[in-house]
């Protein structure tokens, strides 16, 4: 006889895009290929401790009890089944979607239910194919604990519960985030589904335009910062003051381009954007001694730790 008991688990959830698509040009030839999938993807949650709570049709749900390795298990698997899908040709490609949430959810036996494995299933269901999104409660968990970047999506609405809840697309390599399919999701596992609704404006296709949003906040940057040159040079007096304007406009743009960066660790981007600052505050108010040594030396230390002793650093780099 079963007992029934609560507990707080991270909940990740999976499945197939575009699966109904795939099954009706080659049933057989899908569902070969989804069982190789799902073999791997429970290979690797395994390895990172986790445990595959139960399947059907095309999606999978499984637990872990460390927030952390849920991300990184998370990230093998994409990364794993981008190399089974490089040899197929689009129309073949099997990819899933991963949503996953730190919550408190309902113990029967094996299985899990509640709010907490709802919230995963309607992360999975705002994810795109081949990507990966959490909840803020993972965010909070995991955000300085991996070399990996996050773009934050907006708030997500889920059925059922009051408070909409922040969520995060992971950053894979340099893959494009795409629009996922409208698809369903259910309210609770195991039980009737209801239908998902469209990406909202702010979330997931905000990230699409994330390249030229920046570009266009450098834009503006560079406009304002023009300003107090232009002012400086129409009120000449013999000294150019608007360099510590200019100075600060420009460690703004480094910050900004740092914190969403896809060429290395954010932290490390910070830290070198802080060096330099240093640098440029001591030649622009240069008395004869570099004395910005010593600060440069202690963010050398700080950046040389991040980098050796940053989690998941060899995970990203794969």
């Amino acid at each position: 006889m079963s007992t029934t008991r609560r507990k707080l688990t991270t909940i990740f959830s999976a499945d197939v895009q575009g699966y109904s698509r795939l099954m009706a040009a080659d049933e057989e030839g899908t569902l070969a290929t989804l069982k190789k999938y799902r073999d791997a993807m429970g290979r690797l949650i395994e390895a990172h401790s986790g445990r595959v709570v139960n399947t059907w049709g095309d999606g999978l749900i499984a637990e872990f009890p460390s927030v952390v390795e849920s991300v990184r298990a998370a990230i093998d698997v994409q990364n794993e089944l981008a190399e089974y899908n490089a040899g197929r040709s689009a129309d073949e490609r099997m990819l899933f979607r991963i949503g996953i949430n730190l919550g408190d959810v309902i113990v029967e036996g094996d299985d899990i239910y509640g709010d907490g494995v709802n919230i995963a299933a309607r992360l999975e269901a705002s994810a795109p194919p081949g990507g990966i999104v959490i909840s803020n409660t993972v965010y909070d968990q995991v955000r300085n604990k991996m070399a990996v970047g996050f773009d934050f999506l907006g708030q997500l609405s889920v059925k059922n519960i009051d408070e909409a809840v922040p969520s995060y697309a992971v950053r894979i390599g340099d893959a494009p985030v795409t629009n996922p399919e409208p698809k369903e999701t259910r309210t609770e596992w195991g039980r009737q589904p209801v239908p998902t609704a469209p990406p909202a404006r702010g979330s997931v296709a905000a990230n699409l335009a994330r390249s030229p949003a920046i570009s266009r906040t450098m834009a503006i940057i560079g406009f304002v910062a023009a300003i107090p040159v232009a002012v400086n040079l129409l009120s000449w007096q013999g000294e150019f003051w608007a360099r510590w304007p200019l100075f600060g406009f420009a460690m703004l743009a480094g910050l900004i381009w740092a914190r969403t960066n896809r060429l290395v660790d954010p932290i490390l981007a910070i830290l070198g954007v802080a060096g330099l600052g240093v640098i440029a505050v001591n030649l622009l108010s240069w008395s004869g001694e570099f004395w910005a040594a010593w600060p440069l030396l202690g963010i050398s230390v700080a950046a040389g730790l991040r980098w050796i002793t940053g989690p998941g650093r060899r995970r990203q780099a794969r």
